[in-house]
């Protein structure tokens, strides 16, 4: 065991608690390490000849700090210096600390082999597998992330891959993140990205996953139903009405009333889909695309539910744990 340092002495004599302290322990104990270790590893360099790669588990811990805290490559790098709590986490000392570059390649790593979408089908494996994920329904949603239109680059143009869209009375430039959430537990199961100008209702069809039995989603996917690629399809559909279907009668008609308490009912299902938003833009700090292009906002996109999902199911997870090793004993 190495020489503890000055800082890390300092620190562990400390008292309190902090709340980022608190999350990484509880991620700590929910995160599959080995189901993601054994989809990364077949990838990653063996550091054969000069200096030796840094070890898999710590980079991927980086990696995963790096999206719970909306850290660039540089500002990562920095935060392992600075802060203990984080190179503890990923199992570091402060004699060797992995730079920026390296940072860069192995986020790159993961991108060339496609590998976010593999990390999200085994975390949502490992949640299955304790009962955490139940797919009888679905819910589909769609969500703006926008990027900045400067024209201050190499080609003096904006992103080409990214679009302009409206949404009430305000212009939105950038991508929309697709996503389907199972309806009984709220979590991620499928993402698809397009730029923001992209119909809601053209990509429902790459997100169920064959399993569900029905599926909700707002007034933006109307007339799903009766596309091409869903004739076929034994599906329930609840869709949203607009407002103004329905609102040509009486005000207090009969049939604006049950109208109303129906479109309450269906409200309340696909409400689900918003909790898995909240978490990525309010608690992970994910509120602007940081890459051009869409293959590589898509790449992190998929990382952030699949670390979402993890975040919603946390309490549950650590209970059902305790109750494990209570039975054990």
């Amino acid at each position: 065991m190495k020489q503890m340092s000055f800082a890390d002495a300092e620190y562990a004599g400390k008292r309190k608690q902090t709340r980022r302290e608190r999350f990484l322990i509880e991620m700590d104990q929910v995160v599959p390490w080995k189901g993601l270790i054994a989809l990364i590893e077949p990838y990653y360099p063996k550091g054969e000849g000069g200096r030796p790669a840094y070890p898999l588990m710590a980079m991927l811990r980086v990696h995963l700090m790096q999206n719970w805290f909306d850290y660039s490559d540089p500002a990562m790098e920095e935060s392992l210096y600075e802060t203990t709590i984080l190179r503890q986490f990923a199992g570091l000392n402060l004699d060797r600390i992995p730079d920026e570059a390296t940072i860069l390649n192995f986020r790159r790593l993961l991108e060339k082999h496609e590998l976010a979408g593999g990390i999200l089908q085994i975390i949502n494996g490992y949640l299955g597998d304790r009962g955490l994920l139940l797919r009888h329904g679905m819910v589909v949603d769609a969500t703006i992330i926008h990027t900045l239109s400067s024209t201050k680059n190499k080609d003096g143009k904006r992103d080409p891959e990214m679009h302009q869209t409206k949404k009430g009375n305000q212009y939105f430039f950038g991508m929309k993140a697709h996503i389907g959430v199972d309806a009984e537990s709220g979590l991620v199961h499928s993402l698809v990205g397009t730029a923001a100008n992209v119909a809601d209702v053209t990509q429902v069809d790459q997100l169920l996953h064959g399993e569900g039995t029905y599926v909700c989603g707002d007034a933006g996917y109307t007339g799903v139903d009766k596309r091409s690629q869903h004739q076929d399809r034994k599906m329930i559909w609840s869709i949203a009405a607009r407002p103004s279907s329905y609102k040509k009668h009486a005000k207090k008609s009969l049939i604006e009333r049950m109208r109303g308490k129906i479109e309450y009912a269906k409200a309340q299902l696909w409400a689900k889909v918003e909790p898995p938003f909240r978490v990525i833009k309010r608690q992970f700090g994910y509120t602007k695309v940081r890459f051009r292009g869409l293959s590589k906002n898509i790449a992190q996109q998929t990382t952030l539910f699949a670390l979402s999902n993890l975040w919603m199911v946390r309490k549950r997870f650590l209970v059902w744990a305790r109750c494990v090793c209570n039975v054990g004993q």
